[in-house]
C-alpha cells in the first residue's frame, strides 16, 4: 500500500471541548487535511517539541526519545495505519543494529516522538479518504466526493441546522466532534459563527 507524507500544518485548542485538542496533518504538496484530537497532555508534548522548548525535567516523551538513543535504537517514521470507529491507530517502525520492528502507538504519542525525531509522517490512501478534509487553494474546506453526490442530504443538513438554537447547535458540534466527523463539524461551527456575528 503507498504511503503518503503528512506535516504538522496546525495545533490549536478545542472551542468546545474542554481539555481538548486538535492536531491538523497536511498532506505533503496536496490539499488534504487529516484532524485528529488529542489529550491536552500530548498537545503539550507536541507544542514543546515543535517550539524546541527545552523543560527543566524531560516529558514522557522527552524520556521515551533518550531510552531509545541511549540502547541505539532509531525511529525511522511513524505511519498512522489504520482507522476504527473514528479511533486512529499508528506505527512506529524503529530498528536496532540487528532489527526492524513496527510498535503499535497512540497517534498522538507517535506524533510527539517523530516531532522529536525528526522523522517523517505517514498514513495510506484510505484513511485520507475516509477522515480527510479537502481543501481550496485559499485553504477553505471544499466538498469531498461524498458531499457532492449527496448535495441534496448535504442540504437538509443545513436546512435542518437552521432551524435547531444556539444551545442546540452547540450540543450537536460537540457530539459530532466526539465522533469526528470534522466535516459535519465544519458546517455546524459556520452556522454558529454566522449567528454570533449578527
Amino acid at each position: 500500500m503507498k504511503k503518503i507524507e503528512l506535516e504538522i500544518v496546525a495545533l490549536s485548542h478545542s472551542i468546545t471541548q474542554t481539555h481538548s485538542y486538535a492536531v491538523v496533518l497536511g498532506e505533503v504538496n496536496g490539499l488534504r487535511r487529516l484532524p485528529i484530537v488529542i489529550g491536552g497532555f500530548e498537545a503539550q508534548a507536541i507544542a514543546v517539541a515543535l517550539e524546541k522548548m527545552n523543560p527543566s525535567r524531560p516529558l514522557t516523551h522527552d524520556l521515551m526519545k533518550n531510552f531509545l538513543i541511549a540502547f541505539n535504537i532509531d525511529l525511522h517514521e511513524i505511519i498512522i495505519s489504520d482507522l476504527q470507529e473514528g479511533i486512529f491507530f499508528s506505527k512506529l517502525i524503529c530498528s536496532s543494529e540487528h532489527d526492524t520492528v513496527e510498535i503499535d502507538s497512540r497517534t498522538s504519542d507517535a506524533i510527539a516522538l517523530a516531532v522529536r525525531f525528526g522523522c517523517p509522517i505517514y498514513t495510506y490512501e484510505n484513511i485520507l479518504e475516509t477522515a480527510g478534509i479537502v481543501m481550496d487553494e485559499r485553504g477553505e474546506p471544499r466538498a469531498t466526493r461524498e458531499e457532492a453526490v449527496g448535495a441534496t442530504t448535504t442540504t437538509s443538513n443545513r436546512d435542518d441546522l437552521k432551524t435547531m438554537s444556539l444551545e442546540e447547535l452547540n450540543n450537536l458540534l460537540n457530539e459530532v466532534l466526539e465522533n469526528e466527523d470534522y466535516i459535519r463539524a465544519i458546517a455546524i461551527r459556520d452556522e454558529i459563527n454566522s449567528r454570533t456575528k449578527r
